[in-house]
């Protein structure tokens, strides 16, 4: 019987091209179990736009009138529960935000919609908020810096931080 091939950290390393530069993350399904609560929090509190529902099983959001950037479906778990604490499954979606200001008016509609943050980080390239959809979705609001700003190590690498972010100061920002 031949012998399976070796995968994880003891795996040779692969010689496949990398992926394009241009490449993006397109969008991401998530599975909710109430279509309308999950709608109010991604649409009324993050505030994307609706571009297309399919009833009471889909409806698909974005930034912008992108066909999606974010799908909420119940097709295999409408009335579900969240998953349990220790499980694998989706840590974060995290949405870039294109500038401080615009990241601050999200963070008045979290507040003001009576939504908890789980933490706010600067991690030196960006300034991040972390809240729970309803269904316990993991949610980073976040905006880069410029990279010109992005710290870098002696060797002119990455060296992100996470620091606490002065979300005051943040606010301050939020017009009107």
């Amino acid at each position: 019987m031949p012998e399976a091939p070796a995968t994880g950290a003891a795996a040779a390393p692969r010689t496949a091209a990398a992926i394009h530069p241009g490449a993006r993350i397109g969008h991401v399904h998530l599975k909710v179990a109430d279509l309308d609560r999950a709608l109010r929090f991604w649409r009324d509190v993050v505030g994307l736009e609706v571009q297309q529902r399919m009833g009471d099983r889909a409806v698909f959001l974005s930034a912008g009138g992108y066909h999606h950037h974010i799908a909420l479906n119940t097709w295999e778990s409408a009335g579900g529960a969240p998953p349990p604490p220790g499980a694998t499954g989706l840590y974060h979606v995290a949405l870039l935000y294109p500038d401080r200001p615009s990241l601050a008016a999200a963070l008045r509609r979290v507040l003001d919609a009576g939504i908890e943050l789980e933490g706010a980080s600067d991690h030196g390239v960006s300034e991040a908020l972390y809240l729970r959809d309803p269904d316990g979705n993991g949610v980073e609001l976040y905006r880069d810096r410029d990279r010109a700003e992005w710290p870098r190590d002696a060797a002119g690498g990455l060296a992100m931080i996470t620091r606490r972010l002065d979300v005051p100061a943040l606010l301050a920002e939020a017009a009107g």
